[in-house]
């Protein structure tokens, strides 16, 4: 099969292209192309002028305490999205790979592909191509298969939710771009550097709100108290499910009022009454390692499941030293 790649560098010009999936949509792309830091780059498969496949990666800037100390990552979002029934999907992709991986290694220090719908979907294309698999975990939770959310929450958690909502806290939708500032600024103050080792700038924020908010296929949570934000989320949606993005709060100062706590569970009632099947909540780790995050939103009744991460690093007699350790 001969089918032809394009890439695109920004979004106008971007063509309409089909496709449900937000993680590869428009809307996303130029949420990330507006973000300092972070540079999009959309890869469109096509047989002849009819296109069959995207895949969304995102080339973003890191600084880290040991070396090397400033490095790119390209980052992809899944195994990409595919139009074409008669096209094994398998086959795009090997070519898509190819292609993706060659633009990476020149423009990033490390590739990684994450939060994958099936964890076996190219398996053995990653491997031609020097990929190396480390386990992970994803947490989710369903929102089809109860008309309670509580019932599945824990007692402990039940009882925070109470609490705070009864000592004067509430929750509602960010609407004015000075909430999303100050919604921004708070949460990256207070975000624990184990669950996002580098957070996005005010701009993020600002071009979600204009593009997936104002669009639908997003929602920004705020907690108040007293008139200060004190606590929110970010929602994003696709297909069927929803994903929490981001969600915090500040907990010494307000810690009987649990801003953190309300923050999902304001975006879990959301979800479910708009009719999403699973809400699955992003960056919950590794799974030999302890992880705060994931414990804390597995007591929102959620259901972890081991997945896996594909990596590819730039200098190749390191990435082959993985790549020999993860066979």
């Amino acid at each position: 099969m001969v089918f032809k790649l394009l890439t695109y560098y920004h979004a106008y010009d971007i063509p309409d292209l089909p496709g449900d999936n937000v993680f590869y949509s428009k809307e996303m792309f130029q949420i990330y192309e507006a973000t300092p830091g972070y540079t999009p780059i959309l890869v469109v498969a096509y047989n002849g002028t009819k296109p069959i496949a995207k895949i969304l990666t995102v080339l973003r800037k890191c600084i880290r305490l040991i070396p090397p100390s400033f490095i790119r990552r390209c980052e992809i979002y899944g195994t990409g999205e595919y139009f074409d029934d008669e096209i094994s999907s398998e086959v795009i992709f090997d070519k898509m790979l190819e292609y993706i991986t060659d633009i990476g290694i020149q423009e990033s220090f490390i590739l990684i592909f994450r939060n994958l719908e099936n964890s076996l979907f190219g398996y053995k294309t990653f491997r031609k191509n020097q990929y190396f698999p480390i386990n992970w975990m994803q947490v989710r939770s369903s929102l089809h298969k109860t008309s309670d959310l509580l019932d599945k929450v824990s007692v402990s958690r039940r009882r925070q939710i109470k609490k705070g909502y009864a000592n004067g806290a509430y929750v509602k939708e960010a609407k004015s771009i000075e909430e999303i500032r100050a919604f921004s600024q708070m949460l990256k103050m207070n975000y624990s550097y184990n669950i996002r080792k580098n957070f996005p700038c005010i701009e993020y924020f600002e071009y979600f709100d204009e593009k997936a908010v104002h669009s639908g296929m997003g929602r920004i949570f705020i907690v108040i108290y007293k008139d200060k934000i004190i606590g929110g989320s970010v929602l994003v949606f696709s297909k069927t499910n929803a994903y929490l993005l981001f969600s915090g709060g500040i907990k010494k100062t307000y810690k009987k009022l649990y801003p953190g706590v309300l923050a999902i569970w304001e975006a879990l009632k959301f979800a479910q009454k708009e009719g999403y099947e699973h809400l699955e909540y992003m960056d919950v780790g590794l799974p030999f390692k302890k992880h705060g995050y994931r414990d804390f939103v597995l007591r929102f009744g959620g259901q972890q499941k081991s997945s896996r991460r594909w990596f590819r690093l730039k200098w190749s007699f390191l990435n082959n030293f993985f790549v020999r350790i993860y066979t």
